[in-house]
């Protein structure tokens, strides 16, 4: 079987580098295209994964996300006929949906961002299915087929993932020192139009309160950060960044993703950031992972008081293996739920 994926963020890498391990193993031929965002490129290569570089970013305004989509619209297409894939699969990319309904192939997406509608857009009409969590908060139609899981089991899952000390050790890294890990997104992907986080000043005063706690601080960034900061800045590779949440004290996180992550490997987390996601709902209200800061302009300090409140608990990791214990248990293994589905649709072909 042939199969064509695209990956646009390093989220996109870790979400299916399994996918493309097992598939591989079994003898199918992939072909990866992939757009360097935030590392994702680095990430590629760490895990040895075979890629056509297609650009080097994805558009710091409308116009060149505009520009981008249109340009990478005719070299998927093209690179999709000359392949001649059986299926194609992958996230909500708007271009590899265009290119399956050219070819005339099935395409078959995982998503669960609720505020990606450009891309959810163009999929629900021109995909062949849509999977998402059960908790998705839009209604996609009849291409949509609701899962009881999370994106980060397919990666985090622990029949793929086994976090380890001694990596992190071998890298430089202390992971049994008590810390704490703050996310900083750059606010510049399509669905961060008119959003932002704290300033330089703010983020400081954060770190500083939470360092006060006789924890260290790590900061994970997408961006440049202030000359007072830039001494936080998380160091290890790309490929290890699963192996420091999972042994962390405590994640305080503007992105969605790296809260979920948390979450599912047993530690608890705040997220702080006006995008609500039915995932991140789940995981605070069912299994108490996860606290959910998406409203009010005082929300930074909130979640602060927050997470000053968690690390003075003595039992936080323990509770955190407690509920995380509840979490797997009622969830599907998606890595083997999705290769069955890519199987069956590649094997029907497309009716429409």
């Amino acid at each position: 079987m042939k199969v064509m994926i695209t990956v646009v963020h390093p989220a996109w890498v870790h979400q299916f580098h399994t996918i493309l391990e097992k598939l591989r193993a079994r003898g199918d031929e992939v072909l990866m295209l992939a757009v360097d965002k935030d590392g994702a490129q680095s990430l590629l290569d760490s895990y040895g994964i075979p890629y056509v570089l297609c650009a080097r970013g994805t558009g710091r305004n409308v116009a060149e996300k505009g520009w981008l989509f249109l340009r990478l619209c005719v070299e998927f297409t093209a690179r999709a006929l000359r392949f001649g894939p059986d299926i194609l699969i992958g996230r909500a990319s708007p271009m590899l949906a265009v290119a399956a309904w050219v070819c005339r192939k099935p395409h078959l997406v995982y998503e669960d961002t609720e505020v990606s509608k450009f891309s959810l857009r163009i999929c629900k009409r021109l995909s062949t299915k849509i999977l998402t969590p059960r908790t998705f908060l839009t209604d996609l139609g009849a291409r949509q087929e609701r899962v009881d899981t999370y994106k980060e089991l397919f990666y985090l899952h622990p029949d793929v993932f086994t976090p380890d000390r001694q990596a992190l050790r071998d890298a430089g890294f202390n992971p049994d020192e008590p810390y704490v890990l703050v996310r900083v997104v750059a606010w510049n992907a399509s669905h961060d139009v008119g959003k932002h986080g704290l300033d330089d000043e703010g983020q400081m005063s954060l770190v500083r309160r939470l360092e006060a706690t006789g924890t260290r601080v790590w900061v994970s960034s997408e961006k440049p950060l202030s000359a007072a900061l830039e001494p936080y800045r998380l160091q290890t590779p790309f490929a290890l960044a699963h192996h420091v949440l999972a042994f962390a004290r405590l994640v305080y996180s503007e992105g969605a993703t790296m809260a979920s992550e948390a979450a599912v490997l047993g530690v608890h987390a705040l997220y702080v950031n006006v995008i609500k996601s039915g995932s991140t709902q789940e995981q605070s209200e069912r299994y108490g992972l996860l606290y959910n800061f998406n409203d009010g302009a005082d929300r930074y300090e909130r979640a602060l008081d927050k997470a000053l409140e968690l690390l003075a608990d003595p039992r936080l990791a323990e509770e955190g293996r407690r509920k995380r214990e509840k979490l797997l248990a009622e969830k599907v293994n998606i890595n083997d739920y999705y290769i069955a589905e890519t199987d069956r649709l590649a094997k029907a072909g497309r009716k429409g």
